[in-house]
């Protein structure tokens, strides 16, 4: 139910030009994050290392519906990954994924300045 993502993207962008298909997979993972409720959603996912959707409705306040699309968006940039369990799905965060999206933003050395 995750990403497809074929091989990590761990270039910097602060380090050296981004191939295009590098750029397209960051950009995505960007796009998924910055969305407040996405925020949320990963944060709780995390906290709780792992956790059915039925249980993050009422913490965001929001509806099952709106809660399958955010995972979604998510789960399609690859950041988590879900296990369908009879009605619900769990979720837990795909921690080489987030590490990568972390180690794209450069290292300390390149934003000294």
């Amino acid at each position: 139910m995750g990403g497809s993502l074929t091989q990590p993207c761990c270039t910097s962008v602060l380090e050296a030009p981004l191939p295009e298909a590098e750029a397209d997979e960051l950009a995505q993972a960007f796009a998924a994050l910055a969305d407040p409720i996405r925020l949320r959603l990963l944060s709780f996912i995390a906290a709780a290392g792992e956790v059915c959707s039925c249980d993050l409705l009422v913490p965001l306040d929001r509806s099952q519906p709106t809660i399958s699309h955010h995972t979604k968006v998510l789960a399609d940039a690859g950041l988590i990954t879900g296990e369908k369990r009879g009605r619900w799905v769990w979720w837990s965060v795909v921690p080489e994924r987030v590490a990568d999206v972390r180690a794209a933003l450069g290292s300390a050395e390149s934003v000294r300045a």
